[in-house]
């Protein structure tokens, strides 16, 4: 007959174990045991890590299934004991030490059993596994790596898998698309970029591909396949001559668009930028006493003043300074009004309207005799047809322009991706589309 005080100690053993069963919820197994055991050394953060072990047994009228077809098997093959890591529970690490038997499977041969709670060959629950992925997608995987006590490789790997179960196939919503946008962003250091691809009626990315060459639309156009190329309406574009060619080559009938941001951030560059230096230097050969060495200060380091939009200006001594460089320099002052009144270009809805728009623009920029601007008005009568598309289509890249500072957002948490295929993931997965 057993004491007073033995008594008590296997009723409080049974309630651990009645309480981890309740907390634990592991299907088809019972708890035997809980120990208790301390790691010798500290984690990632130098804090203790206590690991609670809990034994677990199959319960006497579990079956057992094939983890490969799923079939009831009966005979058993051999049983190793595994040890399993699970939640934590409170401060403790939880590792969970069972058997897990070997099938003799009539269909599949020697297998090992299927576990509801445990993938194949894993050394992780699903539910920890599931776990670690939710976090990796709110913060850097050495965050998380740290926070659960595993490695950085473990959590990329759980995060790229559950990624792409989530995600599924890359071509799984094509089949509705009427209408693409397309854009690069820098991939790495060197002028390495990366091709995006997107819907932007629902801001869904739909394909990304490493270079900004003809090649990397190819494969997508490849993917997408005849039938729904032929689907595709108007597709905006940066004047990037590469994506034209591959819009062309594969969606003849597709109308290119060229977005306001792109044309005037081109005519930054190309008009503004070089009037700017050839006004300075202009200056500089003529620099002397007075006037002219203050006109030359007026427009050296104003680059930034002229690129931004008035209104977007911060304070009121940049718009005083803004205006004294216009009165300063004529060329400037020029090319400047010229950059706002082509922004309305993008705003007409009927082609005519805005073609005889074009047409006054284009006179007086000839007239200005500058010949930075007459160049750039030779390169927007190439790509014409596409801005007026704009009409029909009033498509933009400034969704993509925000995805892209997304992306930075997301190279910047993972201090860079060396794993394109998981960074291209990841990508994918902060865009699903909002529809």
């Amino acid at each position: 007959m057993l004491g007073r005080a033995e008594g008590i100690a296997m009723a409080s053993i049974k309630r651990v174990k009645d309480l981890m069963e309740l907390v634990g919820s592991w299907e088809g197994f019972d708890v035997v045991g809980v120990t208790t055991e301390d790691e010798l050394k500290p984690d990632v953060n130098g804090l203790p890590a206590p690991r609670l072990v809990i034994e677990l047994r199959p319960k006497p009228d579990a079956t057992r299934r094939c983890s490969r077809c799923g079939e009831i098997v009966v005979e058993i093959h051999d049983a190793t004991a595994r040890r399993i890591r699970d939640l934590p529970m409170g401060e403790w690490d939880v590792w969970l030490v069972l058997p897990r038997a070997r099938l003799r499977c009539p269909r599949c041969g020697p297998t090992v059993e299927a576990i509801p709670w445990l993938d194949r060959y894993q050394r992780m629950t699903k539910r920890l596994a599931d776990r670690i992925a939710r976090m990796a997608q709110m913060t850097s995987l050495t965050a998380t790596a740290a926070w659960f006590r595993v490695s950085w490789d473990t959590v990329k790997q759980i995060d790229q898998r559950a990624l792409a179960t989530q995600l599924g196939p890359v071509d799984a919503q094509w089949d509705g698309l009427r209408v693409l946008a397309i854009d690069e962003f820098a991939l790495h250091r060197g002028h390495r970029y990366a091709t995006v691809i997107v819907d932007p009626t629902c801001k869904r990315v739909l394909w990304i591909a490493r270079g900004r060459t003809e090649e990397a639309l190819t494969a997508f156009f490849a993917q997408l396949g005849p039938a729904r190329c032929a689907r595709i309406e108007a597709v905006a574009v940066d004047m990037w001559a590469p994506y034209a060619r591959a819009v062309r080559a594969h969606c003849a009938q597709a109308a290119l668009v060229y977005d306001l941001f792109h044309v005037v951030a081109k005519y930054g560059h190309e008009v503004i930028d070089r009037v700017r230096v050839d006004e300075t230097n202009r200056l500089a050969r003529a620099a002397g006493p007075g006037p002219v060495r203050n006109a030359r200060r007026v427009i050296k380091g104003v680059r930034w003043l002229l690129l931004r939009n008035r209104a977007n200006l911060p304070t009121r001594a940049d718009r005083i300074r803004l205006r004294e460089l216009l009165a300063a320099n004529r060329a400037l002052f020029i090319v400047y009004v010229l950059k706002d009144d082509l922004k309305h270009l993008w705003a007409f809805r009927y082609r005519a309207a805005a073609y005889r728009f074009w047409r006054a623009w284009r006179r007086r920029a000839l007239a200005s005799q500058i010949p930075a601007l007459k160049q750039f008005v030779v390169i927007l009568e190439r790509h014409l047809d596409g801005i007026l598309s704009h009409c029909r289509y009033p498509l933009h890249t400034g969704i993509l322009e925000g995805i892209n500072n997304r992306i930075k957002v997301l190279k910047r948490i993972a201090y860079g991706f060396r794993d394109e295929a998981y960074f291209f993931l990841k990508i994918r997965a902060a865009f699903p589309g909002n529809s």
